[in-house]
């Protein structure tokens, strides 16, 4: 999906593509996951424009305004390096207001820098959400990134099924079926079928500590069951930090040519217009919601209390941010970067007038835009399959 969300690196609205798939039907609206998503969703905001600032401070160029939410402003929290830190009324955003926006004769100001420092400052933001995105899938890729395939997890009990009367649980690793010893999905196949309607001894490991039951595995089982009545996985292990940071950079990849490849998907057919559909604020809290229920009812065995859903949703949405905004569409940060490559080409500069004026209309429609398409995501949310 592609996400429309409200961001401002020196005034810019940042659509945002992204795909997700959603996993459950219902969302389930609690104070603390709203709490959550204002607190995830900020922050992403934030170390964007922090990277503006950041930069900015490197560089020499004056900041005059660091922005928690849109104007009108509330309050002023403080003052740093000539930097007023303010706290505004509209939430979901901030903004970076560098010195001399419309000034390039401003001594300081962001006009005024040689071009290779204000492309710097507008890639800041963008890279800021890149490294983000990145580190949040090493913390993920080192916690949960791999499989052990040389063990056999139980990953679900069917109830009133033999596994479940004869007391075995989700997370119990198969260590032999009878004298047959179990380290592949073949091994415990054949080894199940060995026993069927008999009664036969399992051994299992069950954190750490060895147990057995005695079952009869079913020769005819009910549909969508298996003999015993389990389903069966790997257990899952954590990944060296090496691995880590080499699937992380995988991953980030994947994203970006997955994104960046959406609309000709779209018109080869490839995804469906669905699948393609722009959501805005209130889309993107459905899909965290659905990343949230995820986590709390069908948490990945071995990482219960881990949020591993919602870690990923925010994973996905920071480094959506960043495609996002180095999009070369004017009012976006990617469209300050093509004016000055079109003026560092031509050796002329683009008029004030004609750069202002296209980047109102472009942020006006950008405006229009993210007001419809949260009319739809209320008309239309995202409760998944």
């Amino acid at each position: 999906m592609k996400v429309l969300v409200v961001d401002n690196c020196y005034k810019n609205y940042l659509p945002r593509p992204i795909r997700y798939n959603v996993g459950l039907g219902v969302p389930m609206t609690s104070i603390w996951t709203i709490l959550q998503f204002i607190f995830f969703f900020g922050f992403l905001v934030f170390i964007h424009e922090l990277g503006h600032l950041l930069v900015s401070k490197a560089l020499g160029i004056e900041v005059e305004e660091f922005g928690f939410g849109y104007p009108p402003r509330m309050l002023k929290l403080f003052t740093w390096k000539g930097t007023e830190f303010t706290l505004n009324w509209i939430p979901f955003g901030g903004f970076v207001r560098p010195k001399g926006e419309d000034d390039a004769g401003e001594p300081g100001g962001i006009l005024a820098a040689p071009k290779w420092k204000r492309f710097l400052v507008l890639a800041a933001g963008a890279t800021m959400n890149f490294l983000f995105g990145i580190l949040i899938l090493i913390i993920m890729f080192s916690v949960a990134g791999g499989q052990d395939t040389s063990r056999i997890m139980v990953a679900d009990v069917a109830p009133a099924s033999p596994a479940f009367s004869a007391g075995l649980e989700a997370g119990d690793i198969i260590t032999h079926v009878g004298t047959y010893e179990i380290d592949s999905f073949e091994a415990i196949s054949s080894a199940t079928s060995q026993f069927l309607d008999q009664e036969v001894e399992l051994t299992y490991d069950r954190d750490g500590a060895i147990g057995s039951v005695t079952l009869v595995p079913r020769s005819n089982p009910p549909e969508n069951q298996g003999a015993m009545g389990i389903t069966i996985g790997y257990p899952v292990v954590s990944l060296p930090f090496g691995q880590s940071v080499a699937q992380a950079f995988d991953t980030f990849w994947l994203q970006v040519k997955t994104t960046l490849s959406l609309p000709a998907n779209l018109i080869k057919g490839a995804i469906s217009a669905e699948e393609a559909r722009i959501v805005g604020i209130k889309g993107i809290y459905d899909m965290f919601n659905n990343a949230a229920q995820l986590d709390q009812s069908s948490p990945a065995v071995g990482l219960e209390g881990f949020p591993i859903y919602r870690l990923s949703m925010i994973s996905m949405i920071s480094i959506a941010i960043g495609i996002t905004n180095l999009l070369p569409i004017p009012a976006l940060d990617g469209g300050q970067i093509m004016f000055l490559i079109i003026e560092a080409i031509t050796r002329k500069k683009i008029p004030d007038n004609v750069a202002i004026m296209i980047n109102n209309i472009f942020f006006y429609a950008l405006i229009l835009l993210m007001v419809y398409i949260t009319i739809q995501d209320f008309r239309n949310p995202i409760l998944g399959p």
